[in-house]
């Protein structure tokens, strides 16, 4: 007696159409586990590592996968939001890049601007940082983790001003706001 045959009388009360709809479903569950599964190979060589096993056998691990949020209160009251990662949602799909994009938190005081970066698991001689006086790149190519992020600055900063330092996987960066200019009043004869 096959399978089929076996559950059809035991279960016949509730009809054929329940025993077809779990089969149904399960099809569905399998189509969509190889898809994902060729989506797997498409994944970026960083995030792939293989991994020999006290036994012999070569396991393979993916990851990490990263994404965040965090949100903050501005100074015009209105809430930031930052996403943080290397995987975005974009269109019903996930996009996946092999460098992660840390949390960043920006501070702005009344003379200076404070940009706290999240960078576990790296050296500092590991981490570059640029800075023009509106933006800030923070890069890391450590060999277990890469980092890249690109930050807008709400004011203009001296760069030269600029004072880091990296501790327990955070840096920070301050900055002395740019000084504008006020006019000098002029005398009309």
């Amino acid at each position: 007696m096959s399978w089929e045959e076996w559950f059809r009388k035991r279960f016949k009360p509730f009809g054929e159409p329940w025993f077809y709809e779990i089969e149904k479903t399960f099809e569905e569950m399998e189509k969509m586990f190889e898809e994902s599964m060729k989506e797997i190979e498409k994944m970026p060589k960083e995030l792939v590592r293989e991994r020999r096993l006290s036994d012999g056998t070569i396991r393979k691990e993916w990851g990490p996968f990263v994404y965040g949020y965090s949100i903050t209160i501005g100074p015009d009251r209105k809430p930031i939001i930052r996403e943080f990662g290397n995987v975005r949602p974009a269109l019903g799909r996930l996009t996946l890049s092999g460098e992660r994009e840390p949390l960043v938190d920006v501070i702005e005081e009344d003379d200076t601007i404070k940009v706290l970066v999240e960078l576990p698991g790296v050296e500092k001689e590991q981490i570059r940082v640029n800075a023009t006086e509106r933006s800030l790149t923070i890069r890391c190519d450590a060999p277990e983790r890469k980092y890249k992020r690109e930050v807008d600055l709400p004011s203009e900063v001296d760069v030269a001003s600029a004072k880091s330092t990296y501790k327990n996987g955070i840096l920070e960066i301050v900055f002395k706001k740019k000084r504008r200019e006020t006019g000098t009043d002029i005398k009309i004869e």
